[in-house]
């Protein structure tokens, strides 16, 4: 039964990036319903596209992340993108310190610690994990190429005084920026985030490396456009699910 299950979510996810991918097909030669893909070093799926004679594929970028209840795609244009989502009652069959110190950076450990409240820190656990996990897809590396302890996630701009990530700020929204303390060559990358609440039972994070084509002068905030699908049968475009956090640039 499990491996029926996985099946199912595995043609489900397929079907629904030829769906959010259609999108984008404005004057191209190509069906979705006939899109190939083919996965990178490290197993990071990739459209395949067609080879046509005065033809240039579009510039697209995607990913895909899914649980139990839910399966989300993201679609970029020139930029590389990670996209994941995990559900707001996961549970962990171990503590979440103990958790964290095996995965997480020393710095996210201690934010973490702060926190007294066991509920509150289990979602801050959550929110922390979705988007770095987001990271490590938009790098198209994987988990083993890129370790969760390689790097932080921190929140910067209106925190004072080492509030943790769920409680309310005094003045501005704060920005999400990564710190690859272990790789100075990731130090010239700019990348953007986005953390959202989906439908109340999920955190949805998305992670884009920022176009240097036109950000040589800063990026604007993230645009996002949102649909809930299912494939070949309904797309409703949805106004926007409540963003908790955006970076800037």
């Amino acid at each position: 039964m499990h491996g029926n299950h996985l099946r199912k979510q595995a043609l489900l996810a397929r079907a629904l990036v030829r769906t959010t991918i259609a999108r984008y097909q404005i004057n191209c030669q190509v069906n979705p319903r006939s899109l190939k893909f083919k996965k990178n070093i490290y197993g990071k799926p990739e459209v395949e596209w067609p080879i046509f004679d005065d033809w240039d594929p579009p510039a697209l970028n995607f990913n895909i992340s899914h649980t139990s209840s839910l399966i989300a795609c993201g679609v970029t244009v020139n930029s590389p993108i990670g996209v994941d989502v995990e559900e707001k009652q996961r549970r962990l069959k171990s503590d979440i310190l103990s958790f964290a110190h095996r995965y997480f950076s020393p710095r996210e450990v201690e934010t973490l610690t702060m926190i007294l409240d066991p509920e509150v820190r289990r979602q801050e656990f959550i929110k922390l994990w979705t988007l770095k996990e987001s990271y490590v897809k938009a790098l198209g590396r994987g988990f083993s190429a890129a370790p969760f302890k390689t790097f932080t996630i921190q929140f910067r701009a209106g925190t004072k005084g080492g509030r943790h990530l769920s409680q309310k700020l005094d003045y501005e929204t704060p920005e999400i920026v990564v710190d690859p303390s272990n790789d100075s060559t990731m130090r010239a990358r700019k990348f953007q985030f986005s953390l959202l609440d989906l439908t109340g039972s999920h955190y949805a994070a998305i992670c884009i490396e920022n176009d240097k084509t036109i950000c040589a002068e800063g990026c604007v905030p993230l645009k996002l456009k949102v649909w809930k699908t299912i494939p070949f049968v309904k797309d409703e475009y949805v106004s926007g699910p409540r963003q908790l956090y955006q970076s800037g640039a």
